[in-house]
């Protein structure tokens, strides 16, 4: 069953920039694992692609840099202790959310965590949808597909973090319908009990492009991703059950994301309501 959780934490101590990337906070979620299941935060770290989680960039409540849908990627200042911070972690896999029902039970908020040189302590997970918080939910791969659209012809998507895709030896960070619902498509069918058809993308054409390119760097690679909006349309003869199809795959991607680095805050995706 796919979860959308969101960690809210508060900074003890101030955070630095260097210590709010991407690798940073991949490293603070194994650490979660690892307090309650090392063999399963072992099993993460090694997967090699098509991870079974994403992270999203740590959120400060107050933010405002980017307007609407979008998130904060990058940290030009420290985060000072006290301020209330949210922090996306989505599950795809069936037997993740159970095997870390340990940690959700028993967090102990006084316990700190670390990030760099900061202390964290994490004050509340939410798991349900929340009406102040729409990256909180849960669904079962059943329920997706259930309550997909079979009639829904319009999909309108929004890059949340720099989305890229890989092509061949390059990185592209153009959301060509082959790129976004292949990726969509692929993690579906690795992680749920429903197949999709691989045909999906032939009845799929962009109608509508609000995007541009921007950085995600650290100290050790440089990421070229879009962010915006994009909107797409189902024509053609499409079956109610290709329609359907397709979208299951715009609801997924909420807790799948799309692209590269979805680990590691890259790719978090949306459909927009109305869509």
């Amino acid at each position: 069953m796919p979860h959308s959780l969101i960690i809210n934490l508060v900074p003890t101590s101030p955070i630095s920039p260097q210590f709010l990337s991407g690798r940073h906070l991949h490293a603070l979620f194994l650490t979660l694992i690892n307090s309650v299941n090392p063999e399963l935060a072992t099993f993460l770290h090694e997967q090699k692609s098509e991870k079974a989680f994403t992270l999203s960039p740590l959120q400060v409540r107050y933010s405002s840099q980017n307007p609407g849908q979008l998130l904060q990627w990058q940290h030009n200042k420290p985060i000072p202790k006290g301020i209330d911070c949210w922090w996306r972690v989505s599950l795809l896999d069936d037997s993740l959310f159970n095997n870390l029902m340990q940690l959700w039970l028993n967090l102990n908020p006084e316990q700190p965590w670390h990030l760099g040189s900061a202390n964290l302590q994490i004050t509340r997970i939410l798991g349900t949808p929340q009406v102040s918080q729409p990256w909180a939910n849960f669904c079962s791969y059943g329920e997706l597909h259930e309550k997909a659209s079979d009639s829904q012809r319009k999909i309108d998507m929004v890059f949340c973090t720099p989305t890229a895709f890989r092509q061949g030896q390059y990185d592209s960070c153009l959301p060509t319908r082959e790129c976004l619902f292949n990726s969509l498509l692929h993690r579906w069918n690795k992680y749920s009990q429903i197949p999709l058809a691989e045909s999906l993308t032939e009845y799929i054409f962009p109608t509508y492009v609000n995007v541009h390119s921007e950085i995600i760097s650290d100290k050790r690679s440089k990421f070229i991703g879009c962010v915006g909006e994009m909107g797409y349309s189902i024509l053609g003869e499409a079956s109610p059950q290709i329609i359907k199809d397709i979208n299951v795959l715009a609801d997924f991607a909420l807790y799948s994301g799309a692209g590269r680095k979805t680990p590691m805050g890259m790719g978090m995706i949306r459909r927009l309501n109305g869509s």
